[in-house]
């Protein structure tokens, strides 16, 4: 792959407010070389004149279920998967168009999926898995109807998993599902903390797994030296998670001033999904999502930006994530005019770049532009620090796009 140099750059570089004008980059294999302010020598290179449009970190995604190919979750489970894994491929390539190269699918992604991506069979950002989400029966993971009363495989294979999720009870089989999912190349494992919206038999306000059950997990992580996500919408689901030493909070869509404060001081991470709110407010109904789902809707979409408030206030830290189901995810980029609601651009950018890859551990390798970094990279057509809805507008105003050294967009 030759030498890039791009010349002419207003650089944002994932952390500092300030951006550099007239800036040039480097990229070889597939690595970002020099960041400087003079001209970078190389006879072989191939120079871009960015013409002092922002060249910025490739976006990242936290919160995905590339798999999820309806906002029913019961027809995920029967759609097979062909019809999944189509909707993945659709799914990936769409975000990556959008300027993600980095997602974290925080459940149901698999080795199978991370190896079609790396063999270029489908184009996709930097895919990060955390495998089958372990849930507890009658969990925001057992997918079965309140009236069915054993475990049917044509509705959520329970005992050993379904598309997106596994059950387990008890710590044995907590640490047995854990170390399956670790097995397989989970990068993370992700559980159900709390109630949620497409699951049909728990309440929101519902805490899920005791303590020894999580203590358990991730104790198990931790010999891997990974961490634990919780799902978690309520605030006292959020302080247990936190409390049993779970280090990301998927969600937090209920948290209250006290919890957020005590999830600053504990250094845990929360990853809203915003995006996914509103869709489902908007549309749910429409592309098949059940009654009982568009109830819960409603609760957690009054109390959404309140909850973003208080974890600004409390000085949380937060990463990007969306979590769109079924046709949803063509609303990926709206996450950033969501957010803008509470959130000034500079920490919406660092929420989108380098706290997002601090909460991947790939700190100074991904979500920022230093030397020694994964040249993942993006050139917009404007200021996303001044006007962030530069980035919400479906890569329209994205004039490059690079992809682990690879340019896979260029209007240039």
């Amino acid at each position: 792959m030759a030498p890039v140099i791009f010349e002419n750059a207003r650089l944002f570089d994932g952390v500092n407010a300030q951006c550099r004008d007239g800036m040039s980059v480097s990229v070889i294999d597939k690595r970002i070389g020099d960041v400087s302010p003079d001209r970078i020598g190389g006879s072989d290179a191939r120079r871009v004149d960015v013409g002092g449009r922002t060249l910025m970190p490739g976006l990242i995604d936290l919160h995905i279920h590339a798999y999820a190919s309806s906002v029913n979750d019961l027809h995920v489970e029967q759609a097979g998967v062909p019809y999944n894994t189509a909707h993945a491929a659709r799914m990936l390539g769409h975000a990556l168009d959008c300027g993600f190269t980095t997602v974290r699918d925080i459940g149901g992604g698999d080795r199978s999926l991370a190896t079609a991506i790396a063999d270029g069979l489908i184009r996709a950002p930097r895919f990060f898995y955390a495998g089958r989400i372990i849930s507890m029966t009658g969990g925001h993971g057992d997918l079965r109807p309140v009236h069915v009363r054993r475990h049917d495989p044509g509705l959520c294979q329970c005992g050993e998993a379904g598309v997106l999720s596994v059950i387990a009870d008890g710590v044995d089989e907590c640490v047995k599902a854990t170390r399956e999912e670790l097995r397989q190349g989970a990068h993370c494992i992700k559980i159900m903390g709390s109630g949620g919206v497409t699951s049909p038999a728990d309440p929101i306000w519902m805490n899920q797994y005791r303590e020894d059950e999580i203590r358990a997990i991730v104790g198990e992580c931790r010999e891997r030296r990974t961490y634990v996500s919780s799902h978690c919408h309520g605030a006292e689901a959020i302080r247990r998670s936190v409390d049993f030493g779970v280090r990301v909070i998927e969600h937090g869509t209920l948290i209250d001033p006290e919890t957020a404060a005590h999830v600053a001081r504990s250094g845990a991470f929360v990853v809203p999904t915003m995006a996914t709110i509103y869709a489902l407010m908007e549309e749910g109904a429409a592309l098949g999502l059940p009654p009982v789902s568009q109830e819960k809707v409603k609760v957690v979409y009054a109390a959404a930006l309140a909850g973003l408030e208080h974890m600004r206030e409390a000085g949380v830290k937060i990463g990007f994530g969306t979590d769109l189901l079924g046709d949803t995810y063509v609303r990926q980029c709206q996450e950033f005019a969501i957010r803008r609601h509470v959130f000034e651009p500079i920490e919406i950018l660092r929420q989108a770049t380098s706290i997002s890859a601090e909460i991947l551990n790939r700190e100074g390798e991904l979500g920022c532009i230093a030397p020694g970094a994964a040249a993942d990279l993006v050139v917009v057509d404007g200021d996303p620090l001044a006007d962030i809805s530069l980035l919400a507008a479906q890569g329209r105003n994205l004039s490059l796009i690079m992809r682990d050294g690879a340019i896979i967009k260029d209007r240039l």
